[in-house]
């Protein structure tokens, strides 16, 4: 009896889930929203985190638990402003990088469709964005 692939083997595994990652955070180096939140130092610390979260999430290795622990993202993402403007400028930059690694259709809407409820989840302000 064979196993039914995982999600995260289905669409190709970390190779995939790690160029999803660092074509969003290439974005974010230009993205006026979100590139304050993110210490320049610190970057590549960010693209393994998401990754790893990422990987676990979708049937992967669970590597983010087991060095940091459960997500917690609410917890995690409170020290930031996450308002609508920030929601909107991750998802968008997320879902451009998801549409451009070609996956099929089922798999591309399935991750698209994750990503933009965990989107509106962290939404944690009302407030606006800093100098807009």
């Amino acid at each position: 009896m064979t196993e039914t692939p995982t999600f995260y083997e289905q669409v190709g595994g970390r190779a995939t889930f790690e160029a999803i990652v660092r074509r969003f955070y290439d974005g974010v180096e230009t993205d006026p929203v979100l590139k304050p939140m993110y210490p320049a130092h610190d970057m590549e610390g960010a693209v393994q985190r998401l990754t790893m979260f990422l990987e676990q999430y979708w049937g992967g290795p669970a590597t983010y638990s087991e060095q940091r622990g459960h997500p917690r993202l609410r917890m995690r993402h409170a020290a930031f402003l996450v308002n609508p403007d920030a929601r909107d400028h991750w998802y968008a930059l997320m879902s451009e990088a998801v549409r451009a690694q070609g996956l099929a259709p089922l798999h591309e809407s399935t991750l698209l469709d994750y990503l933009e409820r965990a989107a509106h989840s962290l939404i944690n302000s009302f407030e606006p964005t800093p100098g807009s």
